[in-house]
């Protein structure tokens, strides 16, 4: 597998990755009515979405480790499952997304996106490969169905 490092560490690194450029840069700040609103929005959404995903894992009595993913046992793929494959990623991309909102550096939004790619390219496919391997046809069907991040 080429997971390099766990999804929560790579979280926070992009997370720091923020706050520098958002300190050091000098251009780039924006500000606009309601900022902190769209905040504590995508915060919320952020941690409603991230919980419903460990909830779902818990109850189909499978593994949440990302770092594991040969250890599941359970095919989820209802509930929050059905509209992203990847619910607890996208709940940190959107924890990253209102960290740049709140610091308010519009270049932050680059770092989201290499988030993104970073997660697609160390931690997803080697993860669906894991998982295709696993459950067969029956993933591949769920990966036509649903989409990856949202």
């Amino acid at each position: 597998m080429e997971l390099k490092l766990p999804p929560a560490l790579v979280f926070l690194l992009f997370g720091l990755a923020m706050y520098i450029l958002a300190t050091f840069l000098p251009f780039g700040f924006f500000d606009f009515f309601g900022r902190l609103f769209l905040f504590k929005t995508l915060l919320v959404f952020a941690f409603l979405v991230g919980i419903v995903s460990l909830f779902q894992f818990y109850k189909a009595k499978t593994t949440a480790d990302p770092t594991k993913p040969n250890k599941t046992s359970n095919l989820v793929v209802n509930g929050i499952f059905k509209f992203s494959r990847n619910p607890m990623y996208l709940a940190m991309l959107l924890a990253l997304l209102a960290l740049g909102v709140v610091l308010g550096n519009a270049f932050n939004a680059l770092i989201a996106a290499a988030y993104v790619g970073y997660m697609n390219r160390f931690q997803i496919i080697p993860e669906e490969r894991v998982l295709l391997n696993k459950f067969g046809r029956t993933y591949k069907e769920y990966c036509t169905l649903t989409r990856r991040w949202f």
